[in-house]
Parts: C-alpha cells; sequence; structure tokens
C-alpha cells in the first residue's frame, strides 16, 4: 500500500473526482440500501496499488464513519481514562463525544458537534453507532442515547433527546448500539422501557410519531426493515422477542418468543425469500417462516418458527453483521471462523478462520461488504487489516490484502479495531482509536 502526496494540482484534481465518485455515498450504517453491497466498479485487484489519500487524528470510538454529499462524519470520545477495560465492567468514564465532519477529498475538518458524557458502558471506548445522513440532516447517537439532529453543512444543532432521561431507562449493558433507521419522515432508534422499546420521531423536530413494543433490555439489533408478500415491515429483535410491526405507525403485526443469553441480540434479522434469519450469543439462533397476509384470517403477515437452537446450524454473530447471497448466508460466528451457510435449511457449508487468523480466535471478526452483483467481497478485520475475497458456497478464496490500520482498543486479551469502514466512490474510509484514514482503491 502506497502513500499519495497531495500537491495542490493533485488536490484540485481530487477534489473534482471525489465529486463524480460520490453518486453511490455511504450515508448509514451498511451503505445507502442497508445491505453491505458496494455498487462500485473499476476497482483494484492487488491491494498493494492502494493509496492513502489521507488522515486525520481522532479519538476513541467503534462508530464507523458515514459518507454524504463530499463530507465524512465521524463519531468519538475525548478522554484522558484508560478505557481498555475488562468486559462486563462498568464504571463511569468522564471525557466528551464529539461528531466531527471531514472533507471527504481533503480530510481537512468543516466542524465538530460535541457535548460531556460520562460513559458507563461496558466496552466504554466511544459511541458504537454509525451517524445517518438524510435530506441535509445528520443524525448521531452516542454511547449513552444522546441522540442529536445537526445540520450537516455546518453542524447546527436543530434538534436533541437525550434517550435514558426521555424514556426513564438505563442504558443497554454494551451501551446503545442499534443504528437508527431513516424512513419517510421517521427516524427509528431502540429506546428501551415499557410501551417504548422502539420509538420513531420527526426528523424535522424530533417530537415522537410512535412507539411501540415492552423490553427490560433494549438489545443491540438495529430495526430493519423488509419486504414480504407485498407488505413492509419493521423487524425488531429484542432480548426477549422478534416482532414485527407497522413502520407507519408501531402496530404489532407479529411476535415470536426468543430468548437471548446475557441480553446479547445484535446481528439484524437477514431475510431470504420465505425465511428470517436471527442469531445471537451462544448458539441462539431461530429461522422463522414468514407468512404473507394473505394467508391469514386477521389479514396481517405472520410468522412461525421452522427451527430454533439447532445444534450445528447457522451462526451466532456477535461483533458483524452476516450477508445472504443466493441463498447462502456469510458470517462470522462468535467462535471466531466465517462461515458459509445454506438457507432455511441452517447447514454449514464450510468454515474458515484465515480472514482474521490462522487459528480460531474468540470473537474474531471481520466487516463484510460485497462488490456489487459479484462473488468478490472486502473484509476488514479486527486486526485492521483489508482483504480481497472470494466468496462461493465452495469455499472462501483470499485474493489480495493490505494492512491498514493499527488496532489500538483491547479485547479478550488482544488488540482490536471493531468498526465498520465506509465504501464511497473509490475509496474506503476506516478508522481507529487514532486516526482516520482515506484510501483509494480505484484502478
Amino acid at each position: 500500500m502506497r502513500s499519495k502526496f497531495v500537491s495542490a494540482v493533485a488536490l484540485t484534481l481530487s477534489t473534482l473526482m471525489a465529486t463524480c465518485s460520490f453518486a453511490e455515498d455511504w450515508p448509514q450504517w451498511m451503505g445507502p440500501q442497508r445491505d453491505n453491497v458496494w455498487r462500485q466498479s473499476g476497482l483494484i485487484e492487488n491491494l498493494d496499488d492502494a493509496e492513502v489519500v489521507w488522515r486525520q487524528p481522532i479519538a476513541w470510538g467503534y462508530a464507523g464513519p458515514a459518507v454524504a454529499d463530499g463530507t465524512v462524519f465521524i463519531n468519538d470520545f475525548v478522554t484522558d481514562a484508560n478505557v481498555k477495560v475488562s468486559n462486563f465492567q462498568r464504571r463511569g468514564f468522564d471525557g466528551t463525544e464529539r461528531l466531527t465532519a471531514l472533507d471527504a477529498a481533503t480530510g481537512e475538518e468543516k466542524w465538530t458537534f460535541e457535548y460531556p458524557m460520562t460513559i458507563t458502558a461496558s466496552y466504554p471506548g466511544g459511541p458504537r453507532c454509525t451517524p445517518v445522513v438524510e435530506d441535509g440532516r445528520v443524525y448521531s447517537l452516542g454511547a449513552e442515547g444522546f441522540l442529536a439532529c445537526l445540520n450537516a453543512e455546518d453542524g447546527t444543532k436543530i434538534w436533541s433527546v437525550d434517550l435514558k432521561e426521555q424514556y426513564k431507562v438505563n442504558s443497554p449493558l454494551w451501551g446503545y448500539a442499534a443504528h437508527p433507521l431513516i424512513y419517510k419522515d421517521k427516524l427509528i432508534t431502540l429506546a428501551g422501557g415499557e410501551g417504548t422499546h422502539a420509538v420513531a420521531l420527526d426528523t424535522k423536530t424530533g417530537e415522537e410519531l410512535w412507539r411501540t413494543l415492552s423490553s427490560e433490555q433494549q438489545g443491540y439489533a438495529p430495526p430493519t426493515l423488509i419486504e414480504h408478500g407485498g407488505i413492509l415491515q419493521l423487524i425488531l429483535a429484542k432480548p426477549d422477542e422478534v416482532a414485527s410491526v407497522n413502520p407507519d405507525t408501531g402496530d404489532v403485526y407479529w411476535s415470536v418468543p426468543y430468548q437471548a443469553t446475557n441480553g446479547s441480540i445484535i446481528m439484524s434479522p437477514v431475510l431470504f425469500k420465505d425465511h428470517l434469519f436471527v442469531g445471537g450469543y451462544s448458539q441462539k439462533t431461530m429461522l422463522l417462516k414468514l407468512i404473507s397476509a394473505a394467508e391469514q384470517n386477521d389479514g396481517k403477515p405472520g410468522a412461525t418458527v421452522e427451527w430454533q437452537d439447532k445444534g450445528r446450524a447457522g451462526i451466532s454473530p456477535v461483533n458483524v453483521q452476516p450477508i445472504v447471497t443466493d441463498g447462502v448466508m456469510y458470517g462470522f460466528d462468535q467462535n471466531g471462523q466465517l462461515y458459509a451457510v445454506e438457507l432455511p435449511s441452517g447447514k454449514r457449508l464450510w468454515n474458515t478462520p484465515e480472514p482474521v487468523s490462522k487459528r480460531p480466535l474468540g470473537t474474531g471478526s471481520g466487516f463484510i461488504v460485497r462488490q456489487a452483483e459479484t462473488d468478490v467481497y472486502w473484509i476488514f478485520t479486527e486486526a485492521g487489516d483489508l482483504t480481497r475475497c472470494r466468496l462461493t458456497k465452495d469455499g472462501f478464496e483470499e485474493l489480495s490484502r493490505t494492512h491498514l490500520l493499527d488496532p489500538t482498543n483491547s479485547a479478550f486479551g488482544r488488540a482490536v479495531v471493531w468498526s465498520q469502514p465506509a465504501f464511497a466512490g473509490q475509496r474506503v474510509y476506516v478508522r481507529n482509536d487514532k486516526e482516520i484514514m482515506a484510501v483509494d482503491l480505484g484502478e
């Protein structure tokens, strides 16, 4: 991987190219369609040809960047405290949470919005959620539930809500980590509490539009939209149930009991045809068969359990989101191995630790992004490596690899970087707890 010296002429050209390349931004978690697909052509095949465009110092954080309209938005946590503490420890760490806007072409700071914060969550190293950018506004959710809407151009606060204070709840053990979702004029986010597990807030004012379900623990699974049988459904996977609600009203369509371990339901459920897969920690897996409204006496969609907690089937993702392609789900299990799983049977086709390590590391993980409609995938590993690989039902093939960033936080006795990159235009934007960088992957 090479570093690029940016002269005045090159900078001007870079800016023009950036303007063209942002036709497909990465304005939220998992990209523009929230499906971890990078719809970009003209990319390099050998990662030795990757070029570092810029680097900028930042502070602690798990939150990945969002990229929209030529700007990179990134959350972090500034503190003098040592936040490298063991899992399950909950102490107060004082500091400042920030949302910073950087010029996507140059890395230069445009503005910063900040506020004092005490993080009590386990793994207190900063915000978890990727910002969401839509219609000239950027939405930021901090580790302790402080939700803010800002003018994306200048960082002016439009509205804010402290979810813990507003809904009289405690923060989850591992903090607020369920990435908010925008649907029409609604920002949908997990709040927690009686009748307010999920709430929809007006994107322009922050006023509550609806609330739904109850939860003693919020869990960590982001709200997920699916379409089945001609009806749009909002899927909410929480520690004690998986439910479907009307995204316009919050009214419940169906719910199925579920039992998470330590409240640890993290992944967004994934859809394949008439089936929905959910996987939580300690092999708490479930496959649901979706039933169309036309098949139901009450005229509402429904679901039944096809199999649950089935031995040697499915996966239990704990840090990263799996992806489904042509009936095969690719994802990292809590045992640190990458699996290919046939859906709907749950049959494991193959497994390997190779994207992350030679031998399996407990909770070893990598963020998986598919390159358009191909069998090529990009995996950013917890070791800070970017891997270009081929994933098929027959196996894993590494095509190229480069080291981008050093892991700067710690978990389970090893150094890790747990932050999903943004893939926008022909660049990848990635961060650790010391810096954020832009890397050109164009031919």
